[in-house]
């Protein structure tokens, strides 16, 4: 993209995203300082940054339904980890690197902006080959530090926790069990202990606050970008009462939901 503003605000959105900086500088990204080269997000997650004029690059978006239309990204997040982390990570790419993903980013741009009747199926594949050659560096990334194992297995336990909380969170035949560690440690096959020790090293949450934001995140944006009542998100998000709801997002922050969906001047 060419223009882009220089200072964005905390917002949320659906889509997962992938960032290229190829030349100019920025203060902080999604709250971090770095100097990395790619820039990743999922949905829900908080997206912000503040960047210097000169800063050029590409920026693309995608959501679940372009995800399903291609079978080989049927698990994606395990796939991909690095759209899952929740702990920054600086991709600072090698210059070929960053001319070879800069190729497949121009050419996803090309063909969005075609007419061709099967400009789709060429996004898919260019964007497959964009994925696979980041994938390639990042496990690359895993192999020149010390604990590459225990990364990776890391990784992908983090990135299975993550993904099955969106899917239990998102079923409407699930409880208030949903809320619990023990559920995903029990579902995932390992010690409530272990689980927690291994999201504590990667993200430095417990899985309890992992669980906690991702409710808590999903919440906001029902209320910022739907017209549902409080009560009706309160069962969707598997909370047996309204009032245990409203006293979860008080705590969480130190707002009620009618405040803070009239804060972000949403009218039911």
């Amino acid at each position: 993209m060419k223009t882009v503003n220089p200072k964005q605000a905390p917002f949320q959105h659906e889509f997962y995203a992938l960032a290229l900086r190829n030349e100019g500088s920025h203060r902080e990204v999604n709250g971090h300082p770095a100097i990395a080269h790619l820039f990743f997000n999922s949905p829900y997650q908080i997206i912000s940054w503040e960047i210097f004029p000169d800063w050029q690059g590409w920026y693309i978006i995608f959501d679940r339904e372009f995800l399903s239309r291609n079978l080989s990204w049927a698990n994606f997040i395990i796939d991909y980890p690095f759209f899952r982390l929740d702990k920054q990570i600086d991709f600072d790419l090698p210059i070929q690197a960053r001319i070879e993903a800069e190729l497949w980013f121009q050419k996803i741009f090309e063909e969005y902006h075609s007419n061709r009747s099967d400009k789709f199926t060429f996004i898919q594949a260019y964007t497959q080959l964009l994925l696979s050659q980041t994938k390639r560096h990042f496990e690359h990334l895993g192999t020149i530090t010390t604990h590459q194992g225990q990364r990776t297995a890391d990784a992908l336990l983090l990135s299975r926790f993550q993904t099955l909380i969106e899917t239990m969170t998102a079923n409407i035949n699930t409880s208030a069990k949903v809320r619990q560690p023990s559920f995903y440690a029990e579902e995932l096959g390992v010690h409530p202990n272990h689980l927690n020790a291994v999201v504590k090293r990667s993200s430095g949450k417990t899985t309890s606050q992992i669980i906690q934001q991702y409710v808590l995140n999903t919440a906001q944006a029902l209320l910022r970008q739907t017209n549902l009542s409080a009560k009706e998100i309160a069962f969707r998000l598997h909370f047996q009462e309204p009032t245990h709801f409203a006293a979860f997002f008080k705590k969480m922050t130190g707002t009620t939901p009618q405040q803070f969906r009239e804060a972000q001047n949403i009218t039911t």
